[in-house]
């Protein structure tokens, strides 16, 4: 069987690599976000961060990391409500 496991490769702000998996995709009031969690992470619970599509001048598309606590919750609630309805939660 094909692992079809997404994986992505993002850089720190300290220019480090970290490969990270990602869980889903969620589109919210027109912006899209991924949930990802990294590969190799020594915590004993997986650690889950938010991470929001966005766009410089030129178009490049990157990503940015969610610090709003209203804009969390409401990521929150999305992916709630997404695995609850698939029975995973």
């Amino acid at each position: 069987m094909e692992d079809m496991t997404d994986l992505i490769v993002l850089t720190d702000e300290d220019g480090n690599e970290v490969e990270v998996e990602v869980v889903t995709r969620l589109e919210i009031e027109d912006m899209e976000y991924f949930i990802v969690s990294p590969v190799d992470s020594e915590e004993e619970e997986p650690v889950f961060t938010a991470l929001k599509v966005v766009y410089d001048e030129e178009g490049n598309e990157f990503f940015e990391t969610v610090d709003d606590d209203v804009e969390i919750a409401m990521i929150e609630e999305a992916y709630s409500v997404i695995f609850s309805e698939d029975g995973l939660s």
